[in-house]
């Protein structure tokens, strides 16, 4: 895969955002979710289980490798800290 040549927070909160509310099983627009939302609370439904498949959709959209072992060992307590390590993966796999 190739990495992205300019990383834009907003493409790639779009791009988190969408791939949430999959893993939720919302129809929802990704406009419609602020970064400081729970990713387990009244709307988002995001288990553990959930971000390794999250991973790979996130790869496929911003067409990059991030690093196997992104997720382990943190915490993501909203949309906007799980934003926040998709840019700083994508940022290391350049």
């Amino acid at each position: 895969m190739t990495t992205v040549p300019h990383i834009d927070r907003t493409a790639v909160g779009d791009i988190v955002k969408r791939v949430v509310i999959a893993e939720s099983r919302l129809s929802i627009d990704p406009g419609g979710i602020s970064d400081s939302e729970p990713l387990v609370g009244d709307l988002l439904r995001v288990n553990s289980l959930g971000f390794v498949g999250m991973l790979v959709r996130i790869e496929d959209d911003l067409g990059t490798t991030l690093p196997d072992d992104l997720f382990v060992g943190r915490s993501f307590r909203t949309v906007g800290d799980l934003i926040d390590v998709v840019i700083s993966g994508t940022e290391n796999a350049r």
